[in-house]
């Protein structure tokens, strides 16, 4: 299997003028190779865009396009040719993207045609595929990056990676700060017995990260809305400042601290919060939320952003695959705040106002969001997950609710039934024995 393990590098200001260059020669491959497709297209010829097309093209014409302007010299052997050819290789990734969904290939939000990277917005980067990087032996805090040499690095990179085999490297600066990913390749891990805490269901919410069904409430840290006030301050600044001026330079470098730090508050909750899920419980459910749906309500958008919904479900699929824990995602369409949980009385209508929930059938008194909890366990541990309407899969009640057991509603054997969860959650991710 593959992972990724990333870690703060700590450059000398000699290395981090080196992987400036490292990172200018990227972009420069980038712009260059996109200038020579598209005057291709201007001339109507046939576009050869493929990576080896393009790093052919630039075998051929680097010591014409990457000449010093003073001396005349080619600049290029200063830096590692894996730098050149991530730019290149970053430039055909962005052309594929671009043709699969001109062409109705690719899923998500259309992409437009690549556009040339400028040195203030791009972020700088580049990568190693090939030749002598990665792990130092006997030196478990640096990384060896070819033309740059020894750097070191903020952590015991040797015990993250514990032997296994480096493929690639990437290094980036974000937030003033550059760091390695390493892509490892490890053995597959045997087969883990999942966790003996039951089963639990998820309610994800903006004013609260996430409630569980057992009464537990993870707050959420409001990454975003907690440090918009120096956001606000620090961009305000940036747009008095002469552009070009070196106080504009640091007004920048501010800014992008202050993102950086946004991020990390964000990734620290949620990773922590899906570590504890999948390593306490063994069956957890949780909802298949529309993010893109729900952020067209301008007024909640910044607060939904900010709470990372999709990356939270992202995490716990990979991280119950690991644990041996069983995800359960549940159809979307399935009214679990209007549900009653001890009754299954259904409301028709349900402001987002009202934070408990009142049952008028049973006259259950319960808080909202974990009563929708307990409704995604029922859901999620349900024994019958086939609905032939992909609904919510319960039986009509007399009284004109639903009961808390799922059923059919087409007799056994029918062919075009469907799942009551939105997906497979975390069943084609678990590891299986031979």
């Amino acid at each position: 299997m593959l992972e990724a393990v990333k870690v703060a590098l700590d450059p000398t200001p000699r290395q981090e003028r080196l992987l400036e260059s490292h990172a200018g020669a990227a972009r420069f491959a980038y712009n260059a190779g996109l200038a020579h497709v598209k005057d291709m297209l201007e001339r109507q010829e046939k576009p050869e865009w493929s990576y080896y097309a393009l790093r052919r093209w630039w075998n051929a014409n680097k010591d014409a396009l990457a000449v010093s302007m003073e001396t005349g010299k080619p600049w290029w052997p200063e830096n590692s040719k894996e730098s050149y050819n991530s730019g290149l290789e970053s430039l055909a990734d962005a052309l594929r993207n671009f043709s699969k969904s001109r062409k109705g290939q690719r899923k998500g939000r259309r992409m437009g045609f690549p556009r040339f990277k400028s040195k203030d917005r791009a972020v700088p980067g580049f990568a190693y595929t090939t030749g002598s990087f990665g792990i130092i032996d006997h030196d478990p805090y640096a990384l060896r990056l070819p033309r740059i040499g020894r750097v070191h690095c903020m952590e015991d990179v040797s015990r993250r990676v514990d032997g296994a085999r480096v493929l690639r490297m990437s290094v980036s600066k974000r937030g003033g700060r550059w760091q390695a990913s390493l892509t490892v390749e490890r053995a597959d891990l045997p087969v883990p017995s999942p966790p003996k805490g039951g089963s639990v269901g998820i309610d994800l919410g903006v004013k609260e990260l996430a409630t569980l069904s057992d009464g537990t409430v993870i707050h959420n840290p409001h990454a975003l809305k907690s440090n918009l006030r120096r956001l606000k301050k620090a961009q305000r600044s940036l747009s008095r400042k002469r552009k070009g001026s070196n106080r504009r330079r640091k007004a920048r470098a501010q800014v992008a601290r202050l993102y950086a730090r946004v991020a990390n508050l964000r990734s620290d909750a949620l990773n922590k919060t899906t570590i504890m899920l999948a390593h306490a419980y063994s069956d957890i459910g949780i909802e298949d939320l529309n993010v893109a749906g729900l952020v067209k309500n301008h007024g909640l958008a910044r607060s939904i952003q900010d709470a990372a919904f999709a990356e939270f479900r992202r995490q716990l699929e990979y991280k119950t695959a690991r644990t041996g824990a069983r995800l359960h995602v549940i159809d979307r369409w399935y009214p679990s705040s209007k549900t009653c949980s001890n009754c299954g009385t259904v409301k028709a209508k349900l402001s987002l106002s009202e934070r408990v929930y009142r049952c008028d059938e049973c006259g259950l008194v319960i808080d909202r969001d974990l009563n929708a909890a307990v409704n995604i366990q029922v859901a999620g541990s349900a024994p019958e997950t086939l609905n032939a309407r992909g609904g919510s899969g319960r039986q009509a009640h007399p009284k004109g609710g639903t009961m808390r057991h799922p059923a059919k509603r087409e007799p056994s054997g029918g062919g075009s039934r469907v799942r009551l969860g939105a997906g497979l959650g975390n069943e084609a991710m678990q590891m299986t024995s031979l």
